[in-house]
């Protein structure tokens, strides 16, 4: 399996995992929650396609490991990035920049990126603000839809995990072609 240009960064609420089945326990922390359909599948299809996964998450980490473990999901991220150890919540650029520098990349790599979420406030304007493709996951009502100005409009939308599968293999030909021609 050939490692791809395109590196994925990936929300975890509403991207990955329904926040509407979360169940948490008496510290906040969420002990279990449904995955959405097929963003399971999504995410070992591109791990098996060969993209770096990397999980750029507001919440506390022993969450993101309780609802990524239970589904079988934890191993196929190359890192994971929280919120509560970066002391900061997207858009915040220490989130993205933790992100490159947790699997030995530089700024530079930022267009090599694209940001997967499903809140415009805070993924899409934080990878515009740092130049990063995006694509909003537009599939749970809990957030607005509407960018309140041009930094939280995405670059790409989709309504289904399983529709990142396509898109991504269209960017990394891109950055593929965009390579060959330098």
């Amino acid at each position: 399996m050939e490692k791809k240009e395109l590196i994925i960064f990936l929300d975890c609420g509403d991207t990955i995992i329904d926040e509407g089945t979360e169940i948490r326990d008496q510290h906040d922390v969420v002990v279990k929650a449904d995955v959405i359909p097929g963003a399971d599948i999504m995410v070992k299809t591109l791990f098996e396609k060969g993209y770096r996964l990397v999980l750029v998450a507001d919440g506390l980490a022993q969450s993101f490991k309780n609802m990524l473990t239970d589904h079988g999901l934890y191993n196929y991220f190359e890192a994971m990035i929280y919120s509560e150890n970066i002391k900061e919540l997207k858009p915040s650029p220490r989130m993205f920049k933790a992100a490159i520098g947790a699997i030995d990349l530089s700024e530079k790599d930022f267009d090599r990126v694209v940001m997967v979420g499903n809140n415009l406030r805070r993924d899409i304007k934080g990878a515009n603000l740092l130049g990063i493709k995006n694509v909003f996951m537009d599939w749970a009502p809990r957030y607005t839809k509407t960018p309140a100005d041009e930094t939280e409009q995405p670059m790409y939308t989709i309504h289904e995990p399983m529709e990142l599968i396509q898109l991504a293999q269209k960017l990394n030909e891109e950055l593929a072609l965009k390579k060959t021609t330098i």
